[in-house]
């Protein structure tokens, strides 16, 4: 059924209303939820055929769905984006076209990081098509840009979490259970060992579906009763090191930030602009995503590349989105050296 995030009857005929933010009928329609920061309303949207449907509620067999409020905190505050209406995005390789000139406008990358960095984008608006999924990781000392590439690749992603604030990590289970998007983590070096522990449960079980996370939760009547977080999804982090975990290590696709002259056409503060180009870019992947939804399947195997069978089971969804059968190729080239150069690096 998708995301819940609260349940009551409804009065007049006794139907459960459910609060969400993305959910899938039925009819094998999908939904997801819309939010227009400037009226303060949010509202569900769909496709029905060729046409964008969008209201206020749905009725589901037994239940009546309804959005998420505008009035949560969490939307309120920015700390989980959505899209405002669906935009025509014209063809992928358009969007990623898109995508790739709004990274360069912002970021000074490495060439050849900003489409793979925006085939990423993509994927995480489609990832709940697979059932393992790589994350995405910039890393590098203070002053090399890490926290300025988590906002401009954050701010596109979807669904993105924007988890920076959260004083504990029991916030992030809670917000990666309700939201179901992609956590978006600066400063993931963690420095106490049972911060360590804890957001390691997460990436250590949130790259494949149905490996939820447990923890001990006790009731008012202080009854021992855990409870179950998902956690699988896309991660976006930046840190300064490597976790000691060489198999947690393994799940992360990492982009080397290192000391530079930044570009000059690229802004030292952020335009405030680039809000309104974010919001445009996520209404065009919204539409993306119920344009395309339920047609993705992963690849076999990536053909001619040298991955070891960790690096292929984590890269081939994200490949597998790639229409471009040269562009995949040459990205599948580009990962490789970035493998080598950070294995060169350490």
């Amino acid at each position: 059924m998708g995301k819940l995030v609260a349940t009551k009857r409804k009065k007049d005929h006794g139907s459960l209303v459910k609060s969400i933010v993305s959910a899938e009928l039925e009819t094998g329609e999908h939904v997801e939820l819309i939010y227009d920061r400037d009226a303060h309303t949010t509202a569900l949207v769909m496709r029905k055929g060729k046409a964008w449907r969008i209201v206020k509620s749905i009725e589901d067999r037994h239940h009546t769905l309804v959005p998420l409020s505008a009035d949560n905190n969490m939307l309120q505050h920015g700390v989980v984006l959505f899209p405002s209406a669906p935009e025509d995005y014209g063809s992928q390789a358009t969007l990623i076209d898109d995508l790739a000139a709004y990274i360069h406008r912002y970021v000074d990358l490495e060439e050849g990081c900003e489409r793979l960095i925006a085939y990423y984008i993509l994927f995480t608006w489609v990832f709940d098509h697979f059932n393992e999924l790589p994350y995405l990781r910039i890393k590098g000392d203070f002053g090399t840009g890490k926290t300025r590439f988590l906002q401009i690749v954050g701010s596109v992603c979807y669904r993105p979490i924007f988890a920076n604030g959260a004083s504990t990590i029991s916030p992030i289970f809670h917000m990666l259970d309700t939201f179901g998007g992609t956590l978006i983590v600066d400063e993931a070096d963690f420095r106490f060992s049972d911060e360590t522990a804890e957001i390691a449960k997460i990436f250590n079980n949130g790259n494949v579906r149905g490996m939820p996370v447990l923890r001990a939760q006790a009731t008012r009547d202080r009854d021992f009763n855990p409870r179950v977080f998902q956690v699988f999804g896309p991660k976006v982090i930046a840190m300064r090191g490597d976790y000691a975990d060489a198999a947690l290590e393994s799940r992360f696709l990492t982009l080397l930030s290192k000391r530079k002259r930044l570009r000059d056409d690229v802004p030292i503060n952020l335009p405030a602009t680039y809000s309104a180009e974010a919001l445009a870019l996520r209404n065009k992947l919204l539409a993306y995503r119920l344009t395309t939804y339920g047609q993705f399947a992963p690849l076999q195997r990536l053909s001619g590349s040298k991955f070891s069978y960790r690096e292929s089971q984590i890269l081939i969804p994200l490949f597998s989105i790639i229409e471009d059968e040269s562009e995949r190729k040459h990205l599948c080239q580009f990962v490789t050296k970035m493998v080598q150069a950070r294995l060169g690096d350490q």
